[in-house]
Parts: structure tokens; C-alpha cells; sequence
């Protein structure tokens, strides 16, 4: 008769972790300007924040893409006669548009990288996210989230080995335990000294004479704050005021729209799919529009021989993609995944279905009028503070979402509100000043 030798406790507990999948809704890689926000998350996470190298894909014609753009790759898959043709294009574009101010977003991305450049994947990958013809769409998007990122400077990356635009960025930083690391660390320092409430959603929003005096929620609990901190998507925070705001605020809140989310979540047995952490898929005829590696981000994402996939679908609310069974949308993906060589179908374990609504704030034509229209109403109540992309209507990423934390806090300590609209625009609010 043999016996194994007893594994201990601490040896276990390891092993069983190792077998768990672990994702971002979205994959969030960190990067920023701001170095306070650097020394804020190391010291929440010790240890568990690691340096990632970007490796990262755009899919276009059969063909995949390295992304930051290497021009070498570049040419080889474009092809000398489509590579002449895009900066003859370019040329033309920036000719025809000299001293014009772009007026929408597709005369932006002409500008700036010519029609053929555009086309492959400019325009169609903008209108996959938002749904929208980007004739439609506001050229502040650009503004924010591509700004600096032309084919000059494209091309004199081939000849500087620093600088560049942020939308280049090679490396980031990344939790070990993905980005919800961060968030749970938080919420466990906030536990020691003061209470968090989970799905306790608010009903009534009262408020008089300029106060927010009263929140009643859903469970019928009421709480009279001395400051409201709100990230509630501001086209509904509106709806939740008691008295209802003037009805041009109303009005104008309805306007304003979000695009959601569908995801799935897919774990599979085999060690690894690519070295990509992202893949991208501008074309409209392929139905999801990016898909995420999460063990490229950190190999604790995974077991050591499985892997998985993030898989994003851009919708409407109460659209064609939004109300398909998981089923369906499994098997869609699927057929893909294995047309791309990524995976078979065989080697799925698991399919997770999941659905956020107002995911990204759209910027259509004469959104800003609109969303001026409830800030200034908002703006009103000396006590409320409204923060993050649902709750400011700003496509912004997660270290601003951080910033407008940090000084909404620094605002009910202060006892005066800083102005958050800074946050997320060229001129970072840390670099005014507001923290040292």
C-alpha cells in the first residue's frame, strides 16, 4: 500500500488559484501622464503590477497587421503599388483640406491619413464602434483618443526612436491579477474604516436649493449626504431628480446617447492563440469587433497550459446583437475563430454571455450643445460631484476615471469642488497643480 506525501496548505491554495480564468470587462492596459496615479496603484498593489510589452493586431483583408505600425511589416502586406497609391492619397487629402478645420470625423481621418489609408481601417473600424457613418460623428472624438496620430507621424516613427503619439504607447503597466486588482484593493481600504453597499441602486434624487438633500433607493433606504458622488450615466441621473429638472435639460439629456456592450468570455485548452494582447477587426463583415488575450497581459490570467478569450461585440441597446442568445453568438464567433487559425471548436471549455449597456459615450454632431445644456444645470448643485465616463458623458480612460476620483475626494475634504471637466483635456489637471 502506498500514500501520497501531503501537499501543504499554503502549496494548495496556489495550485487552485492557478486553475482559475480571469478577465477585464474589456481589456484595460494602464497608461498615463500623470506619475502620482503610478505611485498610487503600486502602493495599493505592492508587488502585483507588472510592465507589459504591447503586441497588438489590426486584421484587414485577409491579412494581419502589426500594431503600433511597423513599417516594414507594413509595406510587405500593403504591397509597393497600395503603399504609393495610400500617400499619393495622403498627399491630395492634405492638399485639398489646407487651412480648413475638419467639420466632422471622416474629414479628420482624410486629413490625416489620406482615403486608401482611411478606408482600410480608419473609417470602418470608427463606424464598427459607434454605428454611426463618421460624416455623423464629432471630430472631438479624434481629438481625445487619436490626437497626434497622422501618417507623417507614422512615418517619422520609422526615424525616432522617442516621442510620438500616446496612441503608440509600446509598453504599459498592467496588474498581475487583472485591472479589477486595482478597484477591489480599493474598496478593501475603504471596508476598514467605512461600510460599501452592493446593488443598492437609487430611485429619487431630491434636492432644494441648490442641494442634493435626499437619495432614496430601490430598497426604500434613505440617506441625506453632505456631498453626492455620482457615476450614474448622466442621461439617467437626470431622470432620478426630485423636483424634475426644466424640461430644455430634460430634453437635452435624452439626446445624448451611449453605445453598449455584448462579450463573451470564452476559455480554451491549448497553452496559448497568439502573442497578441489585442486583435482588432475593422470590417464590417466580420461581426465582432476586437478580441483580447488576457494571458498576454499576465500569465495569471490563465492556467499555465489553457488560455482564453475576450470577445467584443459593438451594439445598441435592444438591437440585432444585443438580443442574441449566447448560443448563437458562441457559434458565430466560432466559425471565425477557426477561419482566422485561431482556434477549433473542439478546444472550447467554457463560454461566458455578458451585456453593459452605455459602455461609450457618442459623440454625434452637436452633442456638446446638449451635454452643455445638463453640465451647467448640474453644476448648479453645490454638493453634487458627477465622475467618469458614464457619469461626465467623456470617452476617457481608466486613469482619468482614477483623477476624477481622486480630486472628487480632495473636493468634499477641501470642502470646495475642483473642476473636473479638465480631466482627460490636453492640459492634465496634476500638471495645474490640484495635487503635489
Amino acid at each position: 500500500m502506498t500514500s501520497k506525501k501531503r501537499m501543504p496548505p499554503r502549496r494548495q491554495r496556489i495550485l487552485a488559484y492557478i486553475q482559475e480564468f480571469l478577465t477585464d470587462n474589456g481589456s484595460h492596459r494602464f497608461i498615463t501622464q500623470n506619475k502620482y496615479l503610478y505611485g498610487f496603484i503600486e502602493d495599493i498593489l505592492g508587488e502585483g503590477w507588472l510592465k507589459v510589452d504591447r503586441f497588438s493586431s489590426f486584421y484587414i483583408k485577409g491579412k494581419f497587421y502589426k500594431y503600433p505600425v511597423e513599417w516594414k511589416d507594413a509595406l510587405m502586406k500593403m504591397g509597393p503599388v497600395t503603399a504609393l497609391r495610400a500617400f499619393v492619397d495622403f498627399l491630395f487629402s492634405k492638399a485639398a483640406s489646407r487651412g480648413r478645420e475638419p467639420s466632422n470625423f471622416e474629414e479628420y481621418a482624410l486629413s490625416s491619413f489620406g482615403r486608401t489609408l482611411a478606408e482600410m481601417n480608419v473609417l470602418n473600424y470608427t463606424e464598427k464602434i459607434w454605428g454611426l457613418p463618421c460624416r455623423e460623428l464629432s471630430v472631438d472624438w479624434a481629438k481625445q483618443r487619436i490626437k497626434g496620430l497622422t501618417l507623417w507621424s507614422l512615418i517619422s516613427n520609422i526615424f525616432k526612436r522617442k516621442g510620438g503619439p500616446k496612441t503608440l504607447v509600446s509598453q504599459f503597466y498592467y496588474p498581475e491579477h487583472g485591472a479589477g486588482a486595482i478597484y477591489e484593493a480599493i474598496k478593501k481600504k475603504i471596508e476598514g474604516s467605512h461600510p460599501v453597499m452592493f446593488s443598492k441602486e437609487p430611485e429619487v434624487i431630491s434636492h432644494n436649493d441648490g442641494m442634493i438633500t435626499e437619495v432614496t433607493l430601490k430598497t426604500g433606504e434613505t440617506f441625506s449626504p453632505n456631498f453626492l458622488v455620482s457615476s450614474v450615466p448622466i442621461t439617467e441621473f437626470v431622470g432620478l431628480l426630485d423636483p424634475a429638472p426644466p424640461d430644455a435639460v430634460y430634453d437635452a439629456s435624452r439626446k445624448l446617447r451611449f453605445r453598449s456592450q455584448v462579450y463573451l468570455f470564452i476559455t480554451i485548452n491549448k497553452p496559448q492563440v497568439s502573442k497578441d494582447q489585442w486583435v482588432y477587426f475593422p470590417e464590417e463583415h466580420i461581426p465582432f469587433g476586437r478580441i483580447s488575450e488576457m494571458k498576454n497581459f499576465s500569465a495569471r490570467m490563465a492556467p499555465p497550459d489553457k488560455t482564453s478569450l475576450f470577445i467584443e461585440f459593438f451594439c445598441w441597446e435592444d438591437d440585432e446583437v444585443w438580443n442574441k442568445a449566447k448560443d448563437e453568438l458562441v457559434e458565430i464567433s466560432t466559425q471565425w475563430l477557426e477561419r482566422l487559425g485561431f482556434i477549433k471548436k473542439e478546444e472550447i471549455i467554457n463560454a461566458y454571455h455578458i451585456k453593459r449597456k452605455n459602455v461609450y459615450p457618442v459623440y454625434e454632431l452637436g452633442y456638446k450643445n446638449k451635454l452643455r445644456v445638463v453640465n451647467e444645470y448640474l453644476d448648479k448643485f453645490s454638493n453634487l460631484l458627477y465622475i467618469g465616463r458614464p457619469g461626465r458623458f467623456k470617452y476617457t480612460n481608466q486613469d482619468h476615471s482614477l483623477e476624477m476620483g481622486i480630486l472628487a475626494a480632495r473636493s468634499i475634504i477641501e470642502g470646495k469642488k475642483y473642476n473636473l471637466e479638465d480631466i482627460g483635456a490636453e492640459s492634465e489637471y496634476f500638471e495645474r497643480g490640484y495635487v503635489k
